[in-house]
């Protein structure tokens, strides 16, 4: 079996965040109050959201919460949210999913094994009841690339070719 731990998690890490970045940086400024659909985030939304993602994982995991039913959802909730809401450009927006993904792989890099096993209590009623702090890290890169796709399909109803797809037509 191979090992994957911290600085793996944090290499991973790095991949989607670059693929999210040039995502960012190929579809035009002009186009960033594009939304799919109705009720969806515009592209600036969305990237604002990924940018902002990830800090929910770093406050529960930096400060080591053990029980997740001790938090103050709502609170964090709406820092998260109004950070995401901050009108910014696409250069704002880029360089802040630059350093937000650098401090967080950083901090990906940094986790020993014990403290990737431990166990986090989920709120009453979860499913399963508990998770491994690995596996909660590991959901933030899931999150970000379930929206790197919808970002991906936007490209296209935008006209233009994702530049992963381009990679893989080469």
């Amino acid at each position: 079996m191979t090992h994957y731990g911290g600085k793996e998690l944090a290499a991973a890490f790095r991949t989607v965040r670059a693929n999210t970045v040039q995502i960012a940086e190929e579809i035009p400024e002009e186009k960033y109050t594009f939304r799919a659909a109705p009720e969806t985030r515009s592209v600036a939304q969305m990237l604002a959201h990924i940018a902002v993602a990830t800090r929910f994982q770093t406050s529960v995991h930096a400060d080591k919460v053990t029980d997740m039913s001790k938090l103050n959802f709502g609170a964090l909730f709406q820092e998260f949210t109004a950070e995401e809401n901050k009108p910014r450009s696409k250069a704002e927006l880029i360089a802040v999913l630059k350093s937000g993904g650098d401090t967080f792989a950083s901090f990906l890099e940094g986790l020993d094994d014990a403290f990737l096993s431990e166990q986090v209590t989920l709120p009453p009623g979860a499913q399963p009841p508990s998770k491994s702090r690995f596996e909660m890290l590991l959901s933030a890169k899931e999150h970000e690339m379930h929206h790197r796709g919808q970002l991906m399909l936007i490209e296209r109803m935008l006209g233009l070719v994702p530049h992963l797809t381009r990679q893989m037509q080469e």
